[in-house]
């Protein structure tokens, strides 16, 4: 691979694990609607899964269960998650620093989340992280619009003065490595989150951080990528 400086002016932001630690807030839901359920509650390792993919690939793959059951797993989690577990939730340290500098530097900001739009809005606005992004995108409630590559697209149909040349994708799991892919367009994976470096280089990740200040130096162009 070779090592250069790459310029970034339009920048996506997976949210959980990415921007904040959601982890108190999943694992309380998951809970909530396994209990509802009658299903026995696994090992936390296991329900560390659930942060990052959609609830309803980690639902069907963690627990093999049926379509109907996926679905009221769902509105089960959804009715902890809305009134308590989506403020169970922290702001990684410098992450606000973070996004200033960038939009000081005039750098296009957008998130990019499979978690629901209205969820990932209703989160950034309570932790002030809002008013840094030009959108804020997620999946729709009844479930479409889940896959991370559907929705970097999206952000980009519906901005087509965006150029994908300038553009990355910043998360923590394999399916923002991996959407970026498929969108084709750059993506940097962080191990601060909950994903592995080796989890994100088999995805394909142009470059790894393990900290926010990293993180902060790359996309002020003070470190080099490798691409």
């Amino acid at each position: 691979m070779e090592e250069k400086k790459m310029t970034y002016n339009t920048i996506l932001f997976d949210l959980d694990g990415t921007l904040t630690d959601p982890k108190v807030g999943i694992l309380n839901s998951v809970k909530y609607a396994l209990q509802k359920m009658n299903i026995a509650i696994p090992l936390e390792a296991e329900l560390l899964k659930f942060i990052g993919p959609p609830i309803q690939q980690s639902f069907s793959e963690i627990f093999q269960l049926n379509e109907k059951d996926i679905l009221n797993a769902v509105r089960f989690y959804r009715e902890y998650f809305s009134q308590s577990g989506m403020i169970e939730n922290n702001v990684y340290d410098g992450i606000r620093d973070l996004l200033s500098d960038l939009q000081k530097e005039k750098k296009r900001l957008y998130v990019a989340t499979s978690k629901p739009t209205i969820f990932a809005k209703k989160i950034l606005s309570h932790f002030q992280l809002d008013e840094f992004f030009v959108d804020i995108v997620g999946s729709e409630l009844d479930g479409t619009r889940i896959d991370k590559g559907e929705i970097i697209e999206h952000i980009f149909e519906m901005n087509n003065n965006l150029s994908k040349e300038d553009s990355v994708m910043v998360g923590d799991r394999l399916h923002d490595i991996k959407g970026a892919k498929i969108a084709n367009i750059d993506a940097i994976g962080v191990t601060y989150g909950y994903g592995s470096e080796l989890e994100l280089t088999d995805a394909g990740a142009n470059a790894i951080v393990s900290s926010v200040d990293q993180l902060k130096k790359m996309l002020l162009n003070e470190s080099k990528i490798m691409v």
